[in-house]
C-alpha cells in the first residue's frame, strides 16, 4: 500500500496555460536565492569599520549571534504572515497590513515610519559613500588630484543612477541590476582569493571585548531581510517546513561570506597602515592600495557595485511604498517626477551636507528603524497572535513568551545604548 504524504502548504499556486491549470509550486532555491541576495549589499561594506576596534575574535561572535537574533525575528514574521493568511484567508498579507490586523492602526502607523525612516537613512549612506567612490575612481582613472568637494561625488552619483532608474524602463533596470550582482559576486570571490595571500596571522591575536558592542547596529544592517519575508511565504505556498528551510539557509549563506570578508579584510590590515591614514574605515585604507593595487581595485569595484545593487532596491522600495500610501500615482513621466523627486531630492541633499555620513546613518538605521521592524514588531505580534487560543496557529520558534520578551527587550537596550551615546556626544 503506497503512503501519501498530507500537503502542508495553505494553497496551490495555479496558473492556466491555454485550457489546462498546471500547480506552479514555489522553489526553496529561488526563495533562498532572494534572501541571500537580498541580506548581501552595502551594509557588508560597514562591517570592517565597525569590528577593527575589537578584533577578529571578538566580532565573529558577535556576528554569529545577530545573525540568531535576525533568524528568529524572520521566523516569527513568518509565523505571523502564515496564521494571518491562513485566519483571514487570502494568499497575500504584505508587511503593513500584518501590523495593522495584529497590534491596530497606531502600530501599523510607527511601523510605517520605521520603514520610511530606514529607506532614506540607508539612501542617505549609500549615496554618500557610492558617490565618494566613484569620484575617486574617475580622479585616478583621469590622473587628477583628489580635492574635489564630497557633495560632488554625492550628487553624481544620484544623478547617474537615479536618473538611469528614472528613465530606464523595469526590465532594463532588471537586467541591469543583474549584472551587477554578477559584478559583485566576481569581485567578492576575487577578493577572497586575492585577500587571502594579503592575511596577517598576528592580526588574529588582537582582542577587544569591550569594544566589540559597538558593532551590533550596523550588523543588524547587513543582516537585514525580513521586508521580504511576506513575498517568500507566498512563493512557497504558505509551507512552513520550506519557509523556515528558506529562511534558515537564505539567511546563513551571507554569514558565512560576512564571516570570511570580516576576517580577510581586518586580517589584510596591519596597525602601521591604520596610523599612516587619518580615517578609521579598513576598505578607504585598501582602496588607496595599503594593501597592494590590485587588491584596492577589486575592493573599489565590490564596494561601488554593492552600493548600486543596495540603492536600486531600496529606491524601489519607497516607489511601492508611496504608491500604497497612494500619496502619488505613477502614470507616466509627468508622475514620476513627484514621486522620483519626493525618493532622491532628500537623501541626495543630506548627503551632499554631510559627505562622511556613511556609517553613522547605517548606525541610526540599525539601532532605531531594525531594532523596531525587526526585533519590537515581530514580538509583538507573535505574542498577541499566540494569545487567540480560539485558532491553531503555526509555530516556528519554540521558546514561548521566554523568546519573545528576549527579543524585545535586546532591541530596546540597543536603542537605549544608542540614546544613551548620543546625548553624552
Amino acid at each position: 500500500m503506497t503512503s501519501i504524504n498530507p500537503a502542508t502548504r495553505l494553497f496551490s499556486r495555479l496558473e492556466l496555460n491555454g485550457s489546462q491549470l498546471t500547480h506552479q509550486p514555489g522553489s526553496v532555491l529561488s526563495s533562498t536565492a532572494l534572501i541571500a541576495g537580498t541580506t548581501v549589499g552595502a551594509g557588508i561594506l560597514a562591517l570592517p569599520a565597525v569590528t577593527l576596534p575589537s578584533g577578529i575574535l571578538p566580532s565573529t561572535v558577535l556576528l554569529i549571534l545577530v545573525w540568531l537574533y535576525t533568524l528568529v525575528s524572520g521566523l516569527l514574521i513568518a509565523e505571523v504572515n502564515l496564521n494571518s493568511m491562513r485566519l483571514e484567508g487570502r494568499l497575500s498579507v504584505g508587511f503593513l497590513a500584518m501590523v495593522e490586523n495584529t497590534l491596530g492602526k497606531l502600530a501599523a502607523k510607527i511601523a510605517g515610519g520605521a520603514y520610511l525612516f530606514m529607506h532614506y537613512a540607508l539612501l542617505v549612506a549609500y549615496m554618500a559613500q557610492g558617490g565618494e567612490i566613484l569620484i575617486s575612481a574617475l580622479t585616478k582613472v583621469w590622473g587628477v588630484p583628489n580635492h574635489l568637494p564630497g557633495w560632488l561625488g554625492t550628487t553624481t552619483f544620484t544623478i547617474l543612477f537615479g536618473g538611469i532608474m528614472y528613465w530606464g524602463r523595469e526590465k532594463f533596470i532588471a537586467k541591469l541590476n543583474s549584472a551587477f550582482v554578477a559584478i559583485v559576486i566576481a569581485s567578492f570571490l576575487g577578493l577572497l582569493l586575492l585577500g587571502t595571500g594579503q592575511v596577517k596571522s598576528v592580526q588574529f591575536l588582537f582582542q577587544d571585548w569591550g569594544a566589540v558592542g559597538s558593532a551590533v547596529s550596523v550588523m543588524l544592517v547587513a543582516l537585514f531581510y525580513h521586508n521580504i519575508v511576506p513575498v517568500v511565504v507566498t512563493q512557497l505556498e504558505g509551507d512552513s517546513r520550506k519557509v523556515r528551510q528558506s529562511i534558515v539557509i537564505g539567511s546563513g549563506i551571507p554569514l558565512v561570506m560576512f564571516l570570511a570578508w570580516n576576517a580577510v579584510i581586518l586580517g589584510s590590515i596591519s596597525p602601521e597602515m591604520v596610523q599612516n591614514y587619518h580615517y578609521f574605515d579598513p576598505l578607504q585604507i585598501l582602496r588607496a592600495g595599503g594593501a597592494g593595487e590590485w587588491l584596492g581595485v577589486l575592493v573599489s569595484i565590490f564596494s561601488e557595485f554593492a552600493i548600486v545593487t543596495s540603492f536600486i532596491g531600496f529606491v524601489y522600495g519607497l516607489v511601492d511604498f508611496f504608491q500604497d500610501v497612494a500619496l502619488i500615482r505613477q502614470r507616466g513621466l509627468d508622475q514620476r517626477l513627484p514621486l522620483y523627486s519626493l525618493i532622491l531630492l532628500p537623501p541626495m541633499s543630506l548627503g551632499a551636507v554631510s559627505p562622511h555620513i556613511f556609517i553613522t546613518a547605517l548606525d541610526i538605521s540599525g539601532t532605531f528603524s531594525i531594532s523596531i521592524l525587526g526585533g519590537i514588531i515581530p514580538a509583538l505580534m507573535t505574542w498577541k497572535q499566540r494569545q487567540n487560543q480560539d485558532h491553531v496557529h503555526q509555530l516556528l520558534v519554540p521558546g514561548g513568551r521566554v523568546t519573545l520578551m528576549i527579543m524585545i527587550i535586546v532591541a530596546l537596550v540597543i536603542m537605549t545604548r544608542q540614546i544613551l551615546s548620543m546625548v553624552r556626544f
